[in-house]
């Protein structure tokens, strides 16, 4: 019997590294997201497949039962196959039944965004799996990836997000966040990816007094939450820019490359990849274009 799964994708909008701190984060889940389709097989083998959003095989490789149970490694050419074993590993420390209790399995993921635009690949991911095993999704991040969780919190639900971990452990709290200036929000992709573990590295170097920046990000936070006018969102971004700027000694997104832009250009997620987030008066996606930044998606096609 085929079995499917789905997880919504994600955009941090405040909160970036310092949420792994304590810092409360503003999360919004994405339109986009990835399923996870389990069939039935045999032979104690898993024949994994991945698809690209515009149906093309990204990954495609056979798992034995044993190299999940042993936590077996392949050589350095198969590092997405590494990392799979390793997530599937700790899904059976967590549950062993999926391997105790089958044959074999056909599993095929279907990203419904392009992989290189960091919406959420890996989460979606761990989700999907923690939903099909019946196991807890930040216990099993934990044990992987690592990280906020701020993203699980995304892939499982429909409206935006106050994400904060409290004593180490994961609060979330529904909000309704519409604000009535959204057709002057656009998201721009910045042509890269940007590694999450190589940023919040150098993050973790460069925290400083982080007590008084978690204090200033929250009010922050809160600003953007409530702003009922554009220019007071805006402002709010810019504070958030710059108070992030001081703590990773880095140029905002905005200063390196879009000084002449008439908004404001917030980062997201990890800097200096991925998406940016503009605010403007007029339409900017003709100002990204003539700069190479062809993927310019506007509030609501992008978020849920």
């Amino acid at each position: 019997m085929k079995k499917t799964f789905y997880s919504n994708g994600k955009l941090l909008i405040t909160g970036e590294y310092v949420v792994l701190d304590g810092a409360k984060a503003l999360a919004l889940p994405t339109k986009f997201g990835q399923n996870l389709i389990i069939e039935a097989s045999e032979n104690e083998l898993i024949h994994w497949k991945s698809y690209d959003h515009d149906g093309s095989i990204w990954f495609e490789e056979t798992i034995p039962f044993s190299s999940i149970v042993e936590k077996k490694r392949y050589n350095e050419n198969h590092k997405v196959k590494n990392t799979l074993i390793e997530i599937l590993h700790e899904a059976h420390q967590l549950n062993s039944t999926f391997i105790t209790q089958s044959k074999g399995y056909k599993i095929t993921t279907e990203l419904t965004f392009p992989k290189f635009w960091g919406l959420g690949t890996s989460s979606t991911l761990i989700n999907n799996i923690a939903q099909w095993l019946e196991i807890d999704a930040y216990e099993l991040l934990k044990r992987s990836f690592g990280g906020s969780g701020y993203d699980l919190a995304c892939a499982q639900n429909d409206s935006a997000i106050i994400y904060q971990l409290v004593a180490d452990k994961p609060t979330v709290e529904n909000i309704r966040f519409h604000p009535n200036f959204t057709e002057n929000i656009y998201f721009v992709y910045l042509n890269k990816k940007q590694n999450s573990k190589s940023a919040i590295a150098s993050y973790l170097d460069k925290q400083g007094d982080i007590e008084k920046t978690i204090k200033t990000i929250n009010a922050i936070t809160n600003k953007i939450v409530n702003a009922i006018e554009p220019k007071d969102f805006a402002l709010a971004l810019q504070q958030h820019e710059i108070e992030m700027s001081n703590v990773l000694e880095l140029q905002t997104v905005q200063e390196a490359l879009f000084d002449d832009f008439r908004g404001v250009i917030k980062s997201l997620g990890a800097w200096g990849g991925d998406f940016v987030l503009a605010i403007s008066k007029d339409n900017p996606t003709a100002y990204f274009k003539e700069r190479g930044y062809e993927v310019v998606i506007p509030y609501s096609e992008m978020i849920l």
